[in-house]
């Protein structure tokens, strides 16, 4: 059994700062997996945000990139999500998932329960 618990989700003025945590348990170490974070917006689909794979090499999204920081402390079983600069379009639920490859390409197979993020 797979669990992902995030937190650390609240609102913010825009141009302030949050960090999201993931907690992973249960089958799989999250330092042995490519993780990810994903975002919804209201009424919107879901969103990749940012990716760090198992070697440590990360990938961001566009709206994320040069703002937001993806990291892992193996120690703690915990992914991160650094969000800096945060924008009234940064809005939204963000969930942690872990990611697996399929024809090359990402299928998140496990997500967390999701954590509010509100910028105003």
């Amino acid at each position: 059994h797979v669990q992902l618990v995030e937190s650390g989700g609240g609102s913010v003025q825009a141009g302030g700062s949050l960090t999201l945590s993931c907690i992973a348990s249960g089958k799989i170490e999250s330092d042995s997996y490519c993780m990810a974070w994903i975002r919804q917006a209201p009424g919107k689909a879901h969103e990749w945000v940012a990716r760090l794979d198992a070697t440590g090499a990360t990938t961001y999204a566009t709206p994320a990139e040069g703002r937001f920081t993806i990291s892992r402390d193996n120690a703690k079983n915990t992914l991160y999500l650094q969000m800096n600069s945060l924008k009234t379009e940064d809005t939204a639920v963000y969930y942690c998932a872990t990611v697996i490859w399929h024809g090359g390409a990402p299928v998140y197979n496990y997500w967390g329960q999701g954590t509010q993020v509100t910028v105003s």
